[in-house]
């Protein structure tokens, strides 16, 4: 994914709702630490895991605890990924479609910085994912005052 492509992005959205461009998307991304990875199940149902991530180059990094999603992860690594925030009159969100994998290699965890990554959750995080993007997707819209 070359994230030299600022141009605006390629389907038409409402008059109430602005698309982002990729580097926009990317800097939402880079903004926020906590987001929610979807995996497809062993039942073949998704299931969805708050994350606390980060980025590096155009890659998504995850550090995490054992268990079913690092499992499911390994059956199908189809996955997606969002953030979403609400503030200031303006909410926004950014959802990634593309492949995750263990990472096995001590140079690509160390050079990724998810070593650093602090976790929201008092687990122990000694797994580490990362996430390829196929396909990026942003948009924001103002509020409505209730």
């Amino acid at each position: 994914m070359d994230t030299a492509d600022q141009g605006p992005i390629d389907r038409p959205l409402s008059n109430d709702v602005e698309g982002l461009r990729l580097n926009e998307c990317w800097e939402v991304l880079a903004s926020l630490t906590i987001g929610r990875l979807a995996v497809l199940g062993a039942d073949g149902a998704p299931d969805l895991f708050p994350v606390d991530y980060l980025t590096h180059g155009e890659r998504i990094y995850v550090r995490t605890a054992p268990g079913s999603k690092l499992m499911d992860v390994a059956r199908d690594p189809r996955v997606a990924f969002e953030v979403d925030a609400v503030g200031d009159g303006l909410a926004w969100s950014v959802v990634v479609r593309g492949t995750a994998a263990r990472l096995d290699a001590d140079d690509e965890i160390e050079e990724s910085g998810v070593l650093d990554l602090q976790s929201t959750n008092p687990t122990v995080k000694s797994n580490f994912v990362r996430i390829t993007p196929r396909e990026i997707n942003g948009r924001r819209f103002r509020t409505v005052s209730r």
